[in-house]
């Protein structure tokens, strides 16, 4: 019987692969680094360069051979053979390999995912499948698909299955996913999180903000973010980042402070909009790290009411539980 396999989440600048006991449903062990998509496509390029023809596929399996071998000296659990689903951008252009996107209306159960399979070789022994993205006919995700499937089936199990609404996952690229029933119908995605990043290093403003990685906001620090997001509200985004350097010209918020007022103008932008959708429900589905932000935006625009905060810690879980499903969709069925 089949015990365990190995989840990947390989984004653009993060990689991530977990070892799941299926008969215990716990984690064993992770390996992470900055090895993303990206700079691995940079160092396939450089390889092609330097010693001649080498697949894609080939250089991303030996990058995962060696992080397999590093999960299994941490776990001390041989995993020879055992099956690798990978989330993400690895089914990108500059990916593994490219795997073209599902279409929308897509299925909450996985059943319309793309995915490519790799079978077990002599020099990579693991079955692998590369889960594709989704598309719309203006809007793209990869990971995000998998997310979805995966914390609505722990959803399920709790009875808190949603039937219809907007799912929000924030971000870097957050994603605002329209489900109807059994099928995600629309999503849009915001720049929020590159957005801040790019503002807070590359314009006028770097200066007028201290970025501060303390878990713990000060009263002062939820008043200016607050204030940003009401900001954001009354007169938009352009005019509201003006106004982080007058508060720094006008010693109105410290650069700490201000550092969380553009935090709240930009999270109050992406928000806004859904002030339209009064008969909507919303689930905010975050992470620990962004949570308490997208929370105090969520009271601060009136949109509490009908609003569902999912648990962080399930949130969590989300993209291991939907590589879960698609391990035993894909490759435990066909055992």
């Amino acid at each position: 019987m089949t015990t365990y396999f190995l989840g990947c989440d390989w984004g653009t600048s993060s990689f991530r692969m977990r070892l799941f006991d299926i008969s215990q449903e716990q984690v064993l062990g992770e390996v992470v680094s900055d090895e993303g998509i990206s700079k691995m496509h940079n160092g396939w390029q450089q390889a092609n360069k330097e010693n001649g023809s080498i697949t894609r596929a080939t250089f991303f399996r030996q990058y995962l051979a060696e992080q397999v071998g590093a999960l299994s000296r941490k776990t001390s659990v041989d995993l020879a053979h055992i099956a690798i689903v990978i989330s993400g951008m690895a089914s990108s252009s500059i990916g593994m390999e490219d795997v073209p996107y599902a279409k929308l209306p897509f299925a909450l159960d996985g059943s319309s995912a793309i995915i490519k399979h790799f079978a077990s070789e002599d020099t990579f022994r693991h079955d692998l499948i590369l889960i594709s993205g989704v598309c719309s006919e203006n809007d793209v995700m990869r990971g995000e698909e998998t997310q979805l499937i995966g914390l609505l089936a722990l959803l399920e199990k709790s009875g808190a299955k949603p039937q219809s609404g907007i799912l929000i996952f924030p971000g870097t690229h957050s994603k605002h996913i329209y489900i109807d029933e059994s099928s995600m119908v629309r999503f849009n995605t915001f720049m929020t999180g590159e957005v801040f990043n790019l503002i807070s290093n590359h314009s006028i403003l770097k200066n007028s903000i201290e970025k501060d990685d303390d878990d713990k906001l000060s009263e002062a620090d939820e008043h200016a973010f607050k204030a940003g997001v009401q900001k954001s509200k009354e007169t938009g985004v352009l005019n509201g980042l003006f106004t982080v350097r007058t508060n720094q010209l006008f010693d109105k918020f410290d650069k700490k402070q201000n550092s969380f007022y553009l935090s709240g103008i930009l999270i109050g932008e992406e928000m806004n909009y859904l002030l339209k959708d009064e008969g909507v429900h919303l689930y905010l589905c975050s992470a620990s790290n962004l949570a308490k932000f997208y929370t105090m935006a969520i009271e601060e625009l009136g949109l509490s009411n009908r609003t569902t905060i999912v648990p962080a810690e399930l949130v969590d879980k989300a993209a291991l539980a939907g590589q879960l499903l698609m391990f035993q969709r894909h490759i435990l069925k066909k055992q």
